[in-house]
This record gives structure tokens, C-alpha cells and sequence, in this order.
């Protein structure tokens, strides 16, 4: 812990691509150059250590752009690279039309990652396989407005792990998000200055942060 709250103290990689609504709705592009396929491995993108966002934080919204929020699931490595904990976190970033490696300035603005006020131990939640049948929640001002099941991942938890494992390795104290999903329209739930969102599931300490126009935040 710090004295504003939990962060990561090793690398924080997210996963592209990896619930099936976001496949489907991405899948007739695939083809399309320079990709010439759906990709093989999972796609991987960094969070950089400027978008920890602490639980309660709050996050600048850049002038003029538009910022999305999702609900992920974020697995914190052990020993070895095998996870120990889990946690639940917010993972933000500008709206943009590209499915596929979009550009760190999307994804990486500062804050742009909100965290839980401390990780969840995995045999507080049944081990991995207490995971398979996790609902995340994401609401705004209290108000539900997107649920992501587990069971709609593409590479479930073990399988993904193992994929990854396969060209990188994970060590102590990284953290591996398994993806988030898009609603039925192919976007995020949308945030404007005054809101607070929440990241939650049972078993689970929330991710709770606000959002204030660029020059508010505290």
C-alpha cells in the first residue's frame, strides 16, 4: 500500500480482443490491411506506471476528447509467474476506431487505469477456477450500465496464461488483464466530468474512481 492507495510495483500488460462480442463485432475487418488476419497470439498493450489511478482518485478527462471506461479483471503475479491475487480495475481510454495495437496515447493518458483499494487473494475466490463464472459490474453514479461474464472470454483465464507464458514471461509483482467487452453498439460506457464509476463483482474489493475536467484533478 501506498499512502493514496494499492498500485501495482511490476508492469501492467492488458489483453485486446479476448470476449467474444468484441471479436464479433471486429471480425469482418480482420482481413483488412495491415492486419491480413485475426491475429494468432493474444494481443498485448502496457500500462504504463502514469495511468495507476488509486482507489478513490480522481482521473483528468482530457479537453476535447472523448474517454471510455471498462470493467477488466486483473491478475497479480507471484513467484514463478503464476498469479496469487486478483483485483478489479477500470481500464480507460479515448474513443478511437481502431481495434487492433491502437496508439499508447489512446490508452496511456495519465490516470488511466483505476484500481481497487487493495488486490484480492486467490484462495479467498476458490483458486482460477473460481473465476470461470465471474459477472464484473460497471456503474455510473450508482446506476448498472454494463455486466461482463467470464464465461464470454475467448482464451479463459488458464488457456491465456498459458499462451502468453509461451512468448513472454510474467514475473513477480506484473499484472495480466484478461480484456474487457464492448456493449451492443461496439463502445465503452462514456464518462464526462462530475461522474464516478465503480468496478465491482461479489467477493471483490471495488474499483471506485471520479472523473474532473483536465486541471481539477487532485
Amino acid at each position: 500500500m501506498t499512502a493514496h492507495g494499492w498500485v501495482p510495483s511490476g508492469t501492467v500488460y492488458g489483453t485486446l480482443l479476448n470476449f467474444r462480442g468484441e471479436v464479433a463485432r471486429w471480425q469482418p475487418r480482420m482481413d483488412d490491411k495491415p492486419y491480413g488476419g485475426a491475429p494468432k497470439a493474444p494481443v498485448l498493450y502496457v500500462k504504463t506506471a502514469n495511468t495507476f489511478a488509486p482507489h478513490g482518485a480522481s482521473v483528468a478527462l482530457p479537453a476535447g476528447e472523448t474517454v471510455e471506461v471498462s470493467a477488466s479483471l486483473g491478475l497479480l503475479m507471484g513467484e514463478h509467474g503464476a498469479p496469487t491475487h486478483a483485483l478489479l480495475v477500470n481500464d480507460v481510454s479515448l474513443a478511437h476506431d481502431s481495434y487492433y495495437r491502437p496508439p499508447m496515447k489512446f490508452r496511456n493518458r495519465d490516470g488511466f487505469l483505476g484500481l481497487p483499494l487493495e488486490p484480492t487473494p486467490l484462495t479467498a475466490l476458490g483458486g482460477i477456477d473460481g473465476l470461470a463464472a465471474l459477472e464484473l459490474e460497471l456503474r455510473i453514479h450508482g446506476v448498472h450500465k454494463q455486466s461482463t461474464a467470464l464465461k464470454d472470454l475467448v482464451r479463459d483465464i488458464p488457456t491465456l496464461l498459458k499462451d502468453v507464458g509461451e512468448f513472454m514471461t510474467l514475473r513477480a509483482g506484473d499484472v495480466l488483464l484478461i480484456g474487457s467487452e464492448v456493449l451492443a453498439n461496439g463502445t465503452r460506457p462514456r464518462v464526462v466530468a462530475g461522474d464516478a464509476v465503480e468496478i465491482s463483482a461479489p467477493g471483490f474489493k471495488p474499483a471506485v474512481q471520479r472523473f474532473v475536467q483536465e486541471g481539477d484533478a487532485q
